[in-house]
């Protein structure tokens, strides 16, 4: 009977301790969902808070600069001159009433007097046969002509024509000008370089661009104000480039001068000399027979 009634005490102790365990657990329970009940509204509007959105007002994204368009234009024959068949014309210049012309080819290469009118080459100095002459430009009483690829400019008297010294720049020489300050020099790339007259050290270089796009192969130059006229080598087209930003802002067609004929015989064109007296152009080609005296017009 004492086994049985201990036995009956122990599960008597053990039950009170369960209960006790529900009731702590309970109590417990109940302080946690009382503190829930009274921070939840506040955990909401904290959390409402943290993901209310805010309106940015986007960046406006920048337009690009559009530039102007290139002007499109033709020339319009008022006269045509004589020209040499035999000169392959590099180089052309209109200067106190007479044109000045530098010939190219090995062996044929020359720098030119030639009056206008009839074709006459008042005066001639022919170059050695190791150079080919190319572009050409008048500075104050000199003239300065390229050579292709022998990397020396031929400065001359402009009155006799005489060679009065050599100057050396590096790569090939096609086409020049003298822009009043600096020579303007092309050798077949995109790029223009301006140099000093004096000893054809580089200045500056600018890309010409037409439309955003390189225009690779600028060959005879022409500077008129603060532009440069270029020809493309192997194309009837003649370019207007502003000389500071080297973009293209006119495109002048050159067609069409020569007859079909005449065509057959003669090269490219190359040949451009302005005549600020009457606002026009003089333009010839290689081995071409005339000169033609144009003026630019819309087209």
């Amino acid at each position: 009977m004492a086994r049985a009634g201990g036995r009956r005490q122990q599960a008597i102790k053990r039950a009170e301790h369960r209960a006790s365990g529900l009731l702590w657990g309970g109590m417990l329970l109940g302080g946690i969902l009382a503190v829930g009940i009274v921070l939840a509204p506040r955990l909401r509007e904290a959390a409402d808070e943290k993901v209310t959105p805010v309106e940015i007002a986007p960046e406006e994204a920048p337009r690009p600069a559009v530039a102007p368009a290139v002007e499109e234009l033709g020339v319009r024959v008022i006269r045509k001159y004589p020209h040499a068949d035999d000169a392959f014309t590099q180089g052309l210049i209109w200067h106190g009433g007479v044109l000045y012309e530098s010939t190219g080819r090995y062996g044929r290469s020359s720098l030119r007097r030639v009056r206008l009118e009839n074709g006459e080459i008042l005066a001639e100095r022919r170059l050695e046969p190791q150079i080919f002459g190319e572009g050409l430009a008048v500075v104050g009483q000199q003239l300065i002509q390229l050579t292709w690829r022998e990397g020396v400019a031929v400065v001359s008297d402009l009155g006799s024509l005489e060679e009065q010294k050599r100057l050396r720049y590096p790569g090939e020489g096609w086409g020049l000008c003298f822009d009043g300050n600096a020579l303007v020099m092309s050798d077949g790339s995109s790029i223009l370089e301006f140099r000093n007259p004096d000893t054809m050290e580089l200045i500056r270089e600018v890309t010409v661009l037409k439309n955003g796009h390189p225009v690779p192969q600028l060959n005879e130059l022409e500077c008129v104000g603060s532009d440069v006229y270029a020809n493309i080598w192997q194309r009837q087209e003649i370019l207007r480039i502003d000389a500071k930003t080297g973009r293209v802002t006119g495109s002048i067609d050159a067609s069409n001068l020569l007859s079909w004929r005449e065509a057959l015989r003669a090269d490219v064109l190359n040949g451009i000399a302005y005549k600020p007296d009457t606002d026009t152009f003089l333009l010839t080609g290689k081995l071409w027979p005339h000169v033609f005296e144009v003026e630019l017009v819309p087209r």
